[in-house]
């Protein structure tokens, strides 16, 4: 791995934001709504609009469940945040959150072939919040919560997910989960460890990591033999800070409870002595980890650091260190662990069999095809995950999410696997295709600068 100095980097760092203040003004936003229907002639107005239109409403209203049938409801996902915890950028408001939301449905519709619509909520109460949230439901085939702060957003995911009859996801808790175990399947592989057996030290107690550690539990990773550090050290029960507000922050407490069976106490220097792996979800760096305590790890380490836009610890100190494997969030060092791997294929797959959920065994599901999906082209040290270009996981993942969906029995059609992947399939590839006819034709205008 090349190194690179810090002011180089920072530099690379910069660009993307350089060029996005010269962009966003120049398309004003990112998505529109375009036509599935053809306008033939003018006599069809009749047929989508009145008069013609009031037969669907009619077999509609008779039978709810035709919705799905007669409207594109089942590949409408809502998109919704408070603006509370937009990026590393924290409450600054659900005005200045709107560019993220779109940006989260443009990679919805060219990655998952789903047709998102940004909602930026102007309320921070959680239970107004999700009283909004479930009066959408008649529209939109699934929920993408987006941004909220926690403990508020464990709340707000757990409520929505008990009372809507569609899929509600949490792309910070579930969508760093399903990538991160599917990185975390292929890295063992390479090690020769089984997650059964391993020890995992994690830094950072947000959304994240606390998602991580359920889904690798239920994965079969002993809660035991997991350690988790927040920014006041490892929790346990004698934790009286979080004892004292354990009913606001529930989860803590039940990793204070559940996890460090050896008793640790101390900070991440402690909780990373003698780990196989180490979960980083924390503060940018670098330095936040030292190599020093990579090295008193147990070896053929596997660390994934996170933070963005600079992570935990350089990738080639951690390798110094000793550590075999190294993930992060960026996307120009190997093994990018990112969130966009994962909900356009989740959301295909679920939308198409018209779930009523997303449950973290699909979640389980998803990573698994993930990490099948790297390791027919080859995994290694550098390459433990698929990377966002190769378009074809998505089609794989959607349908692993579909056939988990029926499985569970939370679909409300049955598809076969071909049939899963023939829409898959078909819906991505349409996106692609619009969106490059779209500027072949100029009606997508590039920039000078292109």
């Amino acid at each position: 791995m090349e190194k690179v100095t810090k002011e180089e980097l920072l530099e690379k760092v910069k660009k993307p934001a350089m060029e996005a203040e010269k962009l966003h003004p120049f398309y004003q936003g990112k998505i529109e709504v375009t036509l599935k229907a053809p306008i033939r002639s003018f006599d069809d107005f009749a047929i989508w609009y009145t008069p013609g239109v009031a037969r669907p409403c009619q077999i509609i209203k008779e039978n709810p469940e035709k919705i799905w049938e007669m409207t594109n409801r089942s590949n409408f996902v809502a998109v919704v945040t408070d603006g509370t915890r937009i990026l590393g950028l924290g409450d600054i408001g659900p005005e200045a959150g709107l560019p993220v939301m779109e940006g989260k449905a443009l990679l919805f519709k060219y990655l998952g072939g789903v047709d998102a619509f940004p909602i930026c909520i102007k309320e921070k109460d959680p239970d107004k919040f999700c009283e909004i949230v479930k009066a959408l439901e008649p529209t939109f085939g699934g929920i993408n919560l987006e941004d909220i702060a926690q403990p508020k957003c464990f709340y707000i995911l757990e409520r929505l997910r008990k009372e809507m009859e569609i899929p509600v996801w949490h792309d910070d808790q579930q969508g760093t989960a399903t990538i991160a175990y599917a990185g975390l399947l292929n890295a063992l592989e390479l090690v020769g460890k089984k997650i059964e057996d391993i020890k995992v030290a994690m830094v950072g107690a947000g959304a994240a990591n606390v998602c991580i550690l359920r889904v690798l539990i239920k994965a079969g990773l002993k809660a035991e033999n997991a350690i988790v550090c927040d920014s006041k050290g490892i929790l346990h029960p004698d934790r009286e800070d979080i004892k004292k507000k354990k009913d606001t922050f529930k989860e803590k407490w039940w990793i204070c409870n559940n996890t460090n069976g050896d008793g640790k106490k101390g900070g991440i220097k402690e909780a990373m002595d003698g780990a196989d792996v180490l979960i980083s979800a924390s503060k940018p760096g670098p330095g936040v980890i030292k190599k020093e305590w990579i090295s008193s790890m147990e070896k053929d380490a596997i660390c994934f650091v996170m933070a963005n836009p600079i992570p935990e610890i350089w990738p080639w100190e951690a390798k110094e260190a000793g550590a075999r494997i190294v993930a992060t969030g960026r996307s120009d060092f190997p093994n990018q662990i990112n969130n966009s791997l994962g909900f356009p294929g989740i959301f295909r797959g679920v939308l198409d069999v018209w779930a009523k959920t997303i449950t973290d065994e699909m979640c389980i599901a998803a990573g698994r095809s993930l990490a099948e999906s790297a390791r027919k082209k080859g995994i290694h040290e550098d390459y433990i995950v698929p990377r966002m270009d190769e378009w074809e996981v998505y089609i794989d993942e959607a349908v692993a999410c579909g056939l988990a969906a029926i499985e569970q029995g939370i679909a409300r059609r049955r598809l076969t696997k071909d049939e899963l992947k023939r829409s898959a399939e078909e819906k991505i590839r349409r996106a692609r295709e619009e969106m490059k006819a779209l500027v072949e034709k100029g009606i997508i205008k590039l920039p000078d600068s292109a």
